[in-house]
């Protein structure tokens, strides 16, 4: 009868301790408004990447307390290249959702012949953080991307497209939980549709390839 106290006495103090706890726990983001994104804005984007030939354009970057999240919008055309150039970021993580379209994209942390991405670039500036450039994905996994499928990137990890059927557009969730990249607000991105793009997007022939007045870069 005591061994069953006493039991009975530890599980009383465990919840206890469990309801104090869960009783002092705050909201890593006090008091922060929802963000919503449209349908057009996100459109106006593809839009724009399409008629500009750019590739990626970030729409929004909030903070949420403990990281940054950004949404994004790549367009990408049509492409046939085993030695595609391959991507990596050191600080910021990727989650893809394929909005229409088909690709080959090759996924892996080890990464040949790695070169520094420069500073000024805008991807590095605005969009996703320092990082670097390579040359091929040992071991690499190769993913067959339609329409409605997901992708999760995490920072270091290595990626590239090596053929595009005709073209691929998705939807990109960028999560920063360094800080490192720029707010991006509702108002920005107005302000940012309002121009070519050429400033702000990552990639793509219409890109700019020098620092230029950050158009569309919160505060």
């Amino acid at each position: 009868m005591k061994a069953i106290l006493i039991v009975a006495g530890g599980v009383l103090l465990t919840l206890g301790v469990v309801a104090a706890q869960q009783g002092d726990v705050a909201p890593s983001c006090k008091m922060c408004p929802g963000t919503y994104v449209p349908n057009s804005e996100i459109q106006a984007y593809v839009k724009r990447g399409i008629t500009n030939q750019l590739t990626d354009q970030q729409v929004r970057q909030v903070d949420i307390g403990k990281v940054n999240v950004g949404i994004a919008v790549v367009y990408r055309p049509k492409l046939n290249n085993p030695n595609a150039n391959v991507a990596e970021h050191d600080l910021v993580s990727e989650v893809y959702h394929v909005i229409d379209g088909a690709a080959t994209l090759v996924l892996g942390p080890d990464l040949v012949g790695k070169e520094r991405r420069p500073a000024t670039e805008a991807t590095v500036r605005l969009l996703n953080g320092p990082g670097n450039n390579a040359k091929a994905i040992r071991n690499g996994l190769t993913y067959e991307l339609k329409a409605g499928d997901a992708v999760i990137i995490p920072a270091g990890t290595g990626h590239q497209f090596t053929k595009i059927d005709d073209h691929i557009t998705y939807l990109m969730v960028r999560i920063d939980a360094d800080k490192i990249t720029p707010h991006k607000t509702e108002a920005d991105s107005k302000a940012d549709l309002r121009t070519d793009g050429r400033a702000t997007a990552g990639g793509g022939a219409g890109a700019a390839t020098s620092p230029e007045r950050d158009r569309g870069r919160g505060r």
